[in-house]
């Protein structure tokens, strides 16, 4: 690793511990993380720093393992560091890190995509949950041609304005802003339920109609 490599990534937070880095994360960056979920604060407690995982397995920066049941909310799939995948990463960063324009590779992923799940006629690969999201109700909404929506209360599907929202204290389905900084025009064709719960569901479609 060259000098400027090393200087830029140094081993800084070796013997540290995850509530000393998420100190110092709190310092430049909002909330010590870089999305929600991430916060621990659906379940309480210090995030834990990750800093290596091999297989089903992570390792914190104490060196603590744990079963990742997570993984990465969908992406690893195959588990971490799968020997046939890291082959093929490396070949392709060889050969380029980025586009910005269209490249054959994400095509014949879409084709393998389609070809093996009928019910997917089409793919756009996004950056993240968020857009998947966000695009998906772009799409019914220009289908349907209809507005509102509805989500459990408690369920994590980004941080589009949204759906960030959590049930109100009045009607099943009203919603008030699960976070600051949200309009009320954004929320307000999301409904929110409790989750589990069939009786709400039906009770929302007979108040509410087609949604």
């Amino acid at each position: 690793m060259s000098q400027r490599s090393s200087e830029l990534i140094s081993d800084s937070w070796k013997g540290n511990t995850s509530e000393g880095l998420f100190e110092r994360a709190k310092i430049v960056s909002p909330g010590g993380v870089h999305s929600p979920v991430r916060s621990f604060r659906s379940v309480g407690g210090t995030p834990v720093f990750f800093v290596s995982a091999n297989g089903p397995t992570l390792t914190d920066v104490s060196g603590k393992e744990y079963v990742d049941f997570c993984l990465s909310f969908g992406p690893l799939i195959l588990g971490h560091r799968d020997p046939e995948v890291e082959e093929v990463v490396r070949e392709t960063a060889g050969l380029a890190w980025s586009f910005g324009t269209a490249e054959p590779y994400s095509l014949e992923l879409a084709e393998f995509i389609t070809s093996r799940i009928p019910w997917a006629e089409k793919v756009r690969f996004v950056n993240s949950g968020t857009e998947a999201v966000m695009s998906a109700l772009r799409v019914a909404r220009a289908a349907t041609g209809r507005e509102k929506i509805f989500k459990f209360d408690g369920c994590y599907h980004g941080h589009l304005d949204a759906l960030l929202v959590k049930a109100g204290s009045g009607l099943a389905g009203e919603s008030s802003s699960d976070s600051a900084g949200i309009s009320s025009t954004a929320i307000a064709n999301t409904l929110v339920l409790p989750l589990d719960d069939e009786m709400a569901v039906q009770k929302l479609f007979e108040s509410e109609g087609k949604i």
